[in-house]
């Protein structure tokens, strides 16, 4: 698998100095867009430290990155990996924030930051601000970071509409920046790198200027090369009131297509789930970074009646049966799902599942479930939310059973 990286800065047509900065490394995998703030031309001394900063922890750990690489299904690499990226990023806002007391005339300097770390076939993504990372994935195009100004948490907490949001002259407020303090609160996102995919990083100078129904289209329209230059002509066509940046990742494996098929057909069978078919495309990512793979023998045990258990399992492939005191109950087929109370309750198993044919199943345990929900507040609503329907869900179906039994025994109490 190898990834080909293109970027392109530029002033833009209203401001005098640049301060955005950007940073193509293929030798250790990592790709940076970062947007200073500040006034004196500081904002590109900041943007130009977090760059460098960055790099030299991603530098210094590039054995880690390539240890997860090799073994993706390590949680316990993976969650140092994004620990690694939150760091470097942590490690930039406190040496910005020092030299800023150093220098009056850099008081306040700051920089927005998005970050791509490859780590195998693995991708880790670092966010502070409002510079965006876009994701064309299959001919769709989605964002997978999300904006830390004000305008968009005054949406998410309902006090404006969308319309309102689009069109706030408050738009540009940031709540978080690297350097403005000693430390910052980094997002991390991890995902597949999968054939075909391209990833762009950007500053807020080109995001303000295309609308979402217009990425698909001009992230698959040229070839990687070209494609930087071309979405600052159009930043700047339409505008360029800003510093406008613009750095395109794209994955090139032509052979491994059966790679995509797979992490497509896992990530499907989890959206047809009802606790995560209503999520956003990026935080079916966030619930597919916790995903475990296992093969199953047939035969083989998946959940034992009486046992208490912490995991929601999905039958990828293969059949299984479903026991109760011994006795058959029902069959599961590929991409059915079974134990998701497990996720929310130490309730014993009430009936026992085992592989009839050799299957595959996807795994999610309770602790990585609870972390997910702890990291990002508004997916841990929806999924209490989607949870509160699951089981509204069932208690109407036992209501109507037991409201059926009961007329069935006064017909026949009565036919007596």
């Amino acid at each position: 698998m190898k990834l080909l990286a293109h970027g392109v800065t530029h002033v833009g047509r209203k401001r005098k100095h640049n301060e955005d900065a950007l940073l193509i490394d293929d030798s250790v995998g990592l790709y940076v867009v970062a947007d200073g703030v500040g006034g004196h031309a500081a904002g590109e001394v900041a943007s130009n430290k977090a760059v460098e900063v960055i790099r030299r922890v991603i530098a210094e750990n590039a054995d880690e990155f390539a240890r997860y690489g090799a073994r993706n299904e390590d949680f316990d690499l993976r969650d140092k990996c994004q620990a690694l990226v939150e760091g470097a990023v942590q490690q930039a806002s406190a040496e910005i924030f020092a030299m800023a007391r150093e220098d009056e005339t850099k008081r306040g300097m700051g920089t927005t930051c998005v970050v791509l770390v490859r780590a195998g076939a693995k991708a880790i993504v670092g966010h502070v601000g409002d510079s965006r990372v876009y994701l064309l994935r299959s001919g769709e195009a989605y964002q997978i970071t999300e904006d830390h100004t004000l305008v968009n948490e005054q949406y998410k907490q309902g006090l404006i509409t969308l319309e309102e949001a689009v069109s706030a002259s408050f738009s540009n407020v940031i709540t978080r920046c690297v350097g403005y303090q000693e430390a910052v609160q980094v997002d991390t996102l991890l995902t597949d790198l999968l054939p075909g995919d391209r990833f762009l990083l950007c500053s807020d100078g080109l995001s303000e200027y295309v609308r979402d129904e217009e990425w698909a289209e001009f992230l698959g329209a040229r070839a990687v090369e070209d494609l930087p230059g071309k979405l600052v002509d159009l930043a700047n066509h339409r505008g360029g009131r800003d510093n406008i940046t613009a750095l395109v990742v794209a994955v090139e494996a032509p052979r491994e297509e059966d790679v995509k098929a797979e992490v497509e057909a896992r990530m499907d069978a989890l959206r047809r789930i009802p606790l995560f078919k209503h999520l956003k495309y990026k935080e079916m990512i966030q619930v597919f970074s916790i995903v475990r793979t296992e093969s199953i023998e047939a035969g083989q045990a998946i959940i034992e009646e009486g046992k208490e258990g912490d995991t929601l399992y999905v039958l990828l492939r293969g059949e299984a049966e479903v026991t109760k005191a011994g006795t058959k109950m029902a069959e599961f087929s590929a991409g059915q799902h079974f134990g998701e109370m497990a996720l929310i309750d130490n309730a014993p198993r009430s009936a026992s599942i085992r592989a009839i044919t050799d299957s595959t199943i996807l795994t999610i345990d309770r602790d990585s479930f609870y972390g997910l929900m702890r990291k990002d507040s508004v997916l841990a609503v929806k999924l209490l939310w989607a949870f509160l329907q699951v089981l509204t869900g069932r208690l109407r179906a036992t209501s109507e059973d037991l409201t059926g039994a009961l007329m069935a025994a006064q017909e026949r109490s009565s036919s007596e």
